[in-house]
Formats: structure tokens, C-alpha cells, sequence
């Protein structure tokens, strides 16, 4: 007897400057390496001149050998089960908050129109964003960076 149950997936690719607020971001059908390298090919065309230090959790599509990692760029991976060290966790729960309370949706269409309709918003919300991510010990990093 079928349970009427099923699932369906789709993936956001998302990187956060704290300092200034911009939010950069990828919806796919798949996370894996392939993707993973388009993002941070997205990230290298929008910021062509600045140089990237970006934080990443254990996934293995961060890691791999294979990933088209630009110049401009240094991945630097948290420690294992530490998501509440990454800024990027912090937006990810404003979004589910502010678009998703309390939701049902007729279709997966639904949910990434209502996701694609979220990540516009808050990218253009760059005091929100600093508000969420520009934590005291960033602030001291990118103080003592310059």
C-alpha cells in the first residue's frame, strides 16, 4: 500500500560577502561536482577582481578533485558538524522563515517559483544580509585583512 508520500529535491548554490551584503546564488537539479564548478565559474564572472575566500561545509561536491576552482579563489572547509560557524546556514533560515512559514505547495514548480521569488528579494537586501551574516569575529577578520 502506497504511503502518498514522495520526494523531490532541487539545490541552491549560495555564497554571502558579510562585509557588503551581496548574496550570490544557483538553483540546480543536482548537487555534485559539476555544478559546484559552475557556481564558483557564476561567483569568478561577478567578481572578476576581488579575491574570493570562501567558506564551505563537508560536502563532497566542495572537495572534489575535479572542481574548476579560479585563481581569485581559496575554498576553506568548517569543521565537521559545525553549520552555525557558517553565514551562509544563518541566510538559508531567513529564507525558509520569510517564504516558507506554514506552506503547502500544489507542485515542485510551486516551491521554486517561491524559492527563485525569495533569493531576488533578499539578494537585493544587502543590510539584511549584513544584519544576519557580519558577525563580531567577521568583523575582525576583514578589519585585520586590510
Amino acid at each position: 500500500m502506497p504511503n502518498g508520500y514522495e520526494r523531490q529535491f532541487t539545490y541552491v548554490y549560495g555564497a554571502v560577502s558579510p562585509q557588503d551584503g551581496k548574496f550570490d546564488w544557483m538553483l540546480a537539479e543536482k548537487m555534485n561536482t559539476e555544478n559546484m564548478s559552475k557556481f564558483l565559474g557564476q561567483i569568478r564572472r561577478r567578481h572578476p577582481d576581488d579575491f574570493i575566500l570562501m567558506i564551505l561545509d563537508g560536502a563532497s561536491s566542495h572537495r572534489a578533485k575535479d572542481l574548476d576552482l579560479p585563481a581569485h579563489m581559496h575554498l576553506e572547509a568548517l569543521p565537521p558538524y559545525s553549520p552555525e560557524l557558517n553565514p551562509q546556514e544563518h541566510i538559508w533560515d531567513e529564507l525558509r522563515e520569510k517564504e516558507f512559514p506554514n506552506r503547502v505547495f500544489e507542485s515542485m514548480e510551486g516551491v521554486i517559483s517561491q524559492l527563485k521569488s525569495g533569493l531576488k528579494k533578499l539578494s537585493k537586501q544587502p543590510a539584511v544580509i549584513r544584519s544576519i551574516t557580519n558577525w563580531p569575529w567577521i568583523k575582525r577578520l576583514n578589519l585585520d585583512a586590510n
